[in-house]
């Protein structure tokens, strides 16, 4: 996969791409990061990049042309267009099924702005998904964008050690993920359930499909609306249910 990120603070980037598992998937050559200073492309002969907009009011609007012709940059001579996204708190609700949707794609470029907001004309003719991370607002999409590469590339084939950690993550099921536990079996009196440790596979699995479904209904039963439980799930929500 290969990632360009248009911003005016490449710097911000230096150290989330250059540590953990973004910078080993780049290292395995898995996928390949470049950061582009927008103001770079500007045709004003002080750089500037935004202006005031139309109809007053408070704060300042990025421009069309710089956007537009880094974008042209970017895209000169493909024969596939690439996903460009967006950064923006009016995008859709990033999930989970977005980053694995996103994961399958060669070539992402995501826009990150400042100011007040972006010349509609962005949104309207180079645009293919804006994105938002949460109901809130930052300073810029730089944050943002950190947040999906991450959640992105860690789904590339190759990116983490164990190919079994991305499909057992919360929300890629559908359900929050199950407690973990890890040794000493017993720390300060506390122990880790007997049924970890009994070496009894389908047992094993069976509390974990539980639990997960356990965690679920006590801290996101907004998930289990649309859920087409199974026999047993239901079961088990029953046993929650009377137990609360």
């Amino acid at each position: 996969m290969k990632i360009d990120i248009l911003t005016l603070f490449p710097d911000m980037f230096t150290g989330i791409f250059g540590q953990s598992i973004l910078k080993k998937a780049e290292e395995r050559d898995i996928v390949t990061y470049n950061v582009h200073n927008f103001r770079e492309f500007s045709e004003d002969k002080h750089q500037k990049v935004d202006d005031y907009p139309y109809g007053g009011g408070a704060g300042m609007v990025l421009t069309p042309q710089p956007i537009f012709d880094a974008v042209d940059h970017l895209t000169a001579g493909l024969t596939t267009k690439p996903r460009v996204i967006l950064m923006c708190p009016q995008g859709e609700r990033y999930t989970q099924k977005k980053a694995e949707q996103l994961s399958k794609e060669e070539h992402l470029i995501f826009i990150c702005g400042h100011y007040e907001g972006y010349d509609e004309r962005i949104r309207q003719h180079i645009i293919t998904d804006e994105i938002s991370i949460g109901d809130f607002v930052l300073t810029g999409g730089e944050l943002a964008s950190m947040v999906i590469v991450d959640s992105v590339v860690r789904l590339l084939p190759g990116a983490l050690g164990n190919t079994e950690s991305a499909p057992c993550d919360s929300y890629s099921s559908g359900l929050l993920e199950h407690p973990h536990y890890t040794r000493p079996a017993d720390f300060r009196g506390l122990k880790v359930p007997d049924v970890l440790l009994s070496g009894n596979h389908k047992n094993i699995e069976e509390w974990r499909a539980k639990e997960s479904l356990r965690r679920t209904f006590i801290r996101r039963p907004d998930l289990l609306h649309t859920r087409e439980l199974t026999d047993i799930e239901k079961k088990w929500i029953e046993e929650f249910m009377n137990n609360k």
